[in-house]
């Protein structure tokens, strides 16, 4: 937290020697009442003595000029907005690896169920689209902010041979280009982002590199989700073939580009990578005056004083 005027946090100096006038009367007060010998006519005098209940109106009150004058520097601190627009492109590797079980019920049907509940969560006013690839990068849906047509996209995927992750990126950036183009010139484009989930290494079309260089170009930030576990195993003509995770590749990319690389071995896991990844894409970070917070919390400060001292000493502070 920073403050805009935090020259005016000097007033601390005036509460700090109340606070020190109040230390000094009750220290006074002590010793007055060590003077009064006669402790039987003390007790009759004054039979019950408010003890520690004294002092929570004059806390409350010192409580509510600190949060007041904190309040009146000006603090500043980051605040999370939500986004109005956004567009987001949804890339899914349909490659054969994906048929592998070693996620329950298998890698592919459980990455289609969890990417539909990620569009459906995102906001309506978001433009999303979907990528599928596998040998080849197609663009399913164009982004849209009909997020029903993209989750029917995402339940009619189909597997294909091999796994072209660097031409997904590619196809993602021409579509998030097209959508920027239809939309016309008029203010800023919307921030945009692809979420690339893909449980392998890229085998065919332009390399990571490529595909990195060209979204640092775009600024269009990719962040990955390497899908799987080690033990994942596909039959190729009867026979068992290894289909481990390529992690260092994917989070690799998502470096290169800005973007943030996530790992998941279990559908929930999964779910929960799409979850933070929406909390990311849907909101900004914005520096904001949060004066109001400290001015708020120090009124209620006043009336706690105020409804402590008519409670047991039926005066205001």
């Amino acid at each position: 937290m920073s403050f805009l005027a935090p020259e005016r946090l000097l007033l601390l100096l005036g509460v700090a020697a109340l606070v020190a006038a109040y230390l000094a009367a009750q220290r006074r007060r002590t010793e007055y009442a060590v003077r009064f010998t006669n402790l039987d006519l003390l007790d009759r005098v004054a039979p019950e003595r408010p003890g520690w209940r004294r002092h929570v109106p004059a806390v409350a009150f010192l409580l509510m000029l600190v949060l007041l004058v904190v309040g009146f520097a000006r603090p500043e601190a980051s605040v999370r907005v939500p986004r109005e627009r956004a567009t987001i492109l949804v890339a899914v590797d349909v490659s054969l690896s994906m048929q592998a079980e070693d996620v329950e019920p298998d890698r592919f049907t459980a990455a289609k169920r969890a990417a539909s509940s990620f569009v459906a969560g995102l906001p309506d006013s978001f433009d999303v689209g979907l990528v599928a690839f596998s040998g080849a990068a197609n663009v399913v849906v164009s982004p849209t902010q009909d997020h029903d047509a993209v989750r029917a996209g995402v339940d009619a995927l189909q597997l294909g041979p091999s796994t072209a992750i660097g031409e997904a990126v590619f196809a993602s950036l021409a579509s998030i280009q097209a959508t920027n183009s239809r939309a016309g010139t008029g203010g800023a484009r919307p921030p945009a982002r692809v979420v690339l989930l893909s449980d392998g290494s890229n085998t065919v079309g332009r390399s990571l590199e490529e595909a990195a260089q060209a979204a640092l170009e775009e600024s269009v930030p990719v962040s990955t989700i390497a899908y799987g576990t080690d033990d994942g195993i596909v039959l190729v003509e009867g026979r068992p073939v290894p289909v481990p995770v390529d992690r260092e590749s994917l989070a690799e990319l998502a470096r290169a580009t800005g973007g943030r690389g996530y790992t998941a071995e279990s559908e929930d896991q999964l779910t929960e990578v799409y979850r933070n990844i929406s909390g990311s894409v849907g909101y900004r970070t914005e520096r904001r005056e949060v004066g109001a917070w400290f001015v708020g919390l120090g009124l209620l400060a006043a009336l706690a004083a105020a409804g402590a001292s008519l409670r047991w000493f039926a005066r205001l502070p």
